[in-house]
């Protein structure tokens, strides 16, 4: 029998990536599901290709033009994600939520309910969200697996093993553009010296957030999150290559090195099969990059931002939240040439720092609303034409 499969955000780089693995496997999987915002024209095109019978479009004038354009009758279009109880009876058995932002928490929690085994790509719903996450994973049994290459090696590392047992957890970056560049000419970076990261290929947001080092930061919030690790264990060390995603010391005195290929589609294709013997095609062991390792302490200077991390809290909380919005108002700014690059950290930890939002790191997120609603409020406070 075939897995039924759903895809929340599948027009997306992790999206496409999934689903070429699936197209590559057409008689293990069923597509019951396809969701996207804006590009209708790609997911008209997934769902004649992948025969699927259910998509949603959020963005209310792409869902008019998908409507408009198709022409399979059989096809089922909803609106918005209140009507997943209405596409499904029971279980699926993989969701991905692939949904980039904090729009995509709600969706992540919808679907967690609905599904055996959720892969879950959206930063911010883990750093924003994971208590609230977590709670319908244990209430609904659903097994979960993080799909970011550092956050899926540490997963796959520990699945025999206690997170107890750790001594120190080092993710590692690879220092983007930036890794080399003098700090004096820091000044002068314009956007599309920001964008080109030496390793990966990624959207403007994230690129500029791997620039800065912030994705970093956002990573070791993860981290914390989802392994139960405090702050004071996880460290992040530069490693250019982007071989080892990362590091596990653990209190034996025992070290896991976990490697692969640049290539978000090692994780994926692991999600989805964890437990079948089957095997993906993939470059042989680079020994070229394992022998030039060249691991460093980051440098601070370089990377301001990681400061931030002494700001925040061991335990979730509603700060998480300014912090994510605020970065994303300021990152829009940049990308608009409204402020420099240097200006992202700097006028990033003058917000947070605001007197204002210290109460709000002894707050522990009830709902998805109150969330919602902080981000709100943070990107009008920052941009009032944001929204």
């Amino acid at each position: 029998m075939k897995k039924k499969i759903a895809i929340l955000g599948s027009t997306g780089s992790i999206g496409k990536s999934l689903l070429k693995i699936i197209n590559d496997n057409k008689n293990k999987f069923e597509i019951v599901l396809l969701t996207a915002n804006n590009n209708y024209k790609e997911l008209l095109k997934q769902t004649s290709l992948y025969k699927v019978k259910n998509v949603i479009i959020s963005n209310e004038k792409s869902y008019q033009k998908f409507i408009c354009l198709n022409k399979n009758k059989n096809l089922k279009i909803y609106k918005n994600f209140n009507e997943l109880n209405k596409i499904f009876k029971k279980k699926v058995d993989y969701a991905m939520s692939a949904i980039t932002g904090i729009e995509g928490l709600e969706p992540t929690i919808k679907i967690t309910k609905l599904t055996k085994k959720i892969a879950i790509a959206n930063k911010e719903a883990i750093i924003c969200g994971w208590n609230l996450i977590e709670k319908v994973l244990v209430k609904n049994k659903t097994e979960f697996i993080p799909v970011d290459s550092e956050h899926f090696s540490i997963w796959y590392s520990l699945r025999d093993k206690k997170n107890t047992n750790i001594n120190d957890l080092y993710l590692t970056a690879s220092g983007g553009p930036f890794y080399q560049w003098p700090l004096k000419k820091f000044k002068n970076i314009k956007i599309k010296d920001a964008l080109n990261h030496p390793n990966w290929k990624m959207g403007k947001k994230i690129s500029i957030d791997s620039a800065t080092m912030m994705n970093k930061v956002f990573e070791v919030i993860e981290a914390k999150n989802i392994f139960r690790i405090p702050y004071e264990k996880i460290k992040i060390i530069t490693h250019p290559k982007s071989y080892v995603h990362a590091l596990i010391k653990f209190n034996s005195g025992m070290i896991k090195i976990v490697a692969h290929q640049t290539s978000m589609e090692i994780p994926i294709y692991n999600t989805i099969f964890t437990k079948e013997k089957k095997k993906l095609k993939t470059k042989k062991i680079d020994f070229e990059k394992l022998n030039n390792l060249n691991f460093k302490k980051l440098e601070i200077a370089r990377y301001p931002v990681v400061k931030i991390l002494n700001n925040l809290p061991n335990r979730s909380s509603l700060f998480e939240t300014i912090v994510v919005s605020a970065n994303d108002e300021y990152v829009k700014l940049f990308l608009q040439k409204k402020i420099s690059f240097n200006d992202i950290s700097k006028k990033l930890f003058k917000f947070i720092n605001n007197i204002e939002f210290k109460k709000y790191k002894k707050i522990i997120p009830k709902n998805v609303n109150q969330i919602l609603k902080l981000n709100k409020y943070v990107r009008l406070k920052i941009n009032p034409n944001s929204i």
